[in-house]
């Protein structure tokens, strides 16, 4: 049965602090409801939600429990994420004591069913198209909602309570609850298999994604995914290579590693061209996507093709933290071998083009990785080399396990072994902590080298602990 919301009913999060969480949390604060959460990490986010209103508990114990159902005169409604096991002490308690408690999913379901929705799904880019869409609306004055699995910059936030009417929400895949939501507009980016540790194979993660589709009032799917384009069936269609059977194209003109020149067609009709400020092909898919959604709620294409020149990339999406020694440090949630592929093909046209969205312009790509779960591992070693070996330098960092217990023979070394014979002749090196993954970067990397960080564990740590080299005895840049 869908949850409906109280306005009188508080809600408590365990784990508020978790990027799909917190914006749900700080959606509800703002439109009036009693809210609290817990989470054992202090940083930017859980600071912001205590801005807003929402009380956030360091500890996860029983005694939260107690202390959130004191003085209230209804029993708080309890709100969990995948990311919380069973066991978890709070959650337990809630449990033992009676109270109500439901998915993140349930929540956000509900949200999109209250309003006129745009919910973005897809194996890729959902974070990136989904914060398109909102930056667009946002840029032309229709004041969304957002849910985001990012921090949008437009916002400087993952969520917004906007006064418009339309909400946008990312549809995340990964545990099958979308199926829950009923947006107005489905928005399907692409599928492949991923998950595999909730899918045990693509048919079943095909029949999750079929099934979404059939709760939306209307699905936008991209024709030039194989897998959608002959086991779906879409109201509307977009494409990036060619505008035959397609409501939507967006041909490229020129590709620059800065930026993206593209001429943008409706029922294949030249409609005007644009500039994307955001390069690479899979970006120019993802905004095409975005203009679609945009075109189909009414909104003209002259205002959303100014609104296109200031799009931005949300956080972790080729995020430049900063120069190291003339190293050019970029850190990027690419954790799939497609993701890692292109992502690495838009630094290569950087080098290639001479042209880049950096401060200065890279000259060789050295790609540091950290495998993200065993059993994603397990499944594409192969693909993952492939993809890795078109930089010019590969580090990887330990297997971020994710919770998973391990595989015998899938490591790091094994994805190490695995493009040395693709590649001899590339430098491979294995790291066995993150502390000596920047020792690595200092000792394999040159001058006017885009360090390019990949991974959706803590590889993100890499820019601290370079800066942290500093004040270590060791003479760096090591490299020659």
């Amino acid at each position: 049965m869908a949850l409906t919301l109280d306005r009188h009913k508080p809600l408590h999060f365990i784990g508020v602090g978790g990027i799909g969480m917190s914006a749900i949390a700080g959606i509800l604060a703002d439109r009036g409801f009693a809210v609290t959460g817990s989470d054992p990490r202090d940083n930017a986010v859980l600071q912001d939600l205590r801005g807003r209103g929402v009380r956030v508990f360091r500890e996860q114990s029983a005694g939260t429990i107690a202390a959130i159902r004191s003085g209230t005169s209804k029993p708080p409604l309890v709100v969990v994420s995948s990311a919380v096991p069973e066991s978890n002490a709070e959650l337990v308690e809630a449990r033992r004591v009676g109270l109500e408690v439901c998915h993140r999913s349930d929540v956000l379901g509900a949200l999109i069913a209250a309003q006129p929705s745009i919910a973005v799904a897809g194996s890729h880019g959902k974070t990136t198209t989904s914060t398109l869409v909102a930056s667009l609306l946002h840029a032309t004055d229709q004041d969304p909602t957002a849910v985001i699995g990012g921090i949008v910059p437009a916002f400087a936030s993952n969520g917004r309570s906007g006064q418009g009417t339309l909400l946008v929400a990312e549809a995340d895949e990964s545990d099958g609850s979308l199926v829950k939501f009923t947006a107005s507009l489905g928005v399907i980016t692409n599928l492949e298999l991923d998950h595999t540790d909730h899918y045990p194979d693509l048919e079943s993660l095909i029949a999750t994604l079929q099934r979404f589709a059939r709760g939306c009032g209307h699905v936008l799917a991209n024709r030039d995914c194989p897998i959608l384009r002959d086991r779906f069936q879409a109201d509307s269609w977009w494409s990036t290579s060619s505008v035959e059977g397609t409501a939507f194209a967006a041909i490229p003109l020129q590709l620059h590693g800065d930026s993206t020149q593209a001429r943008f067609y409706e029922n294949a009709e030249p409609v005007g061209d644009f500039s994307l400020p955001l390069p690479g092909l899979h970006n120019l898919s993802n905004a095409t996507a975005a203009l679609a959604a945009c075109r189909l709620q009414g909104l003209s294409f002259a205002e959303l093709r100014q609104a296109i020149e200031s799009l931005q990339a949300p956080g972790r999406r080729f995020d430049y933290r900063g120069s190291w020694h003339g190293r050019l440090v970029v850190d990027d949630y690419a954790h799939h071998p497609s993701e890692v592929d292109a992502t690495l093909a838009m630094a290569r046209l950087m080098v290639s083009s001479g042209r880049s969205p950096l401060p200065t312009c890279p000259r060789r790509v050295l790609a540091v990785f950290q495998p993200h779960r065993y059993s994603r591992t397990a499944e594409f070693l192969g693909p993952f080399a492939q993809a890795l070996s078109q930089a010019d330098a590969v580090l990887l960092a330990p297997l971020y396990a994710a919770g998973e217990a391990p595989i015998a023979g899938i490591s790091s070394a094994a994805m190490a072994t695995e493009i040395r014979r693709l590649r001899p002749e590339l430098t491979v090196a294995v790291s066995a902590s993150l502390d000596d993954l920047a020792v690595a970067v200092a000792e394999h990397s040159l001058e006017g080298d885009l360090v390019l960080a990949m991974g959706a564990g803590d590889v993100n740590g890499l820019w601290s602990r370079l800066e942290a080299l500093e004040s270590r005895d060791l003479p760096l840049p090591l490299a020659a």
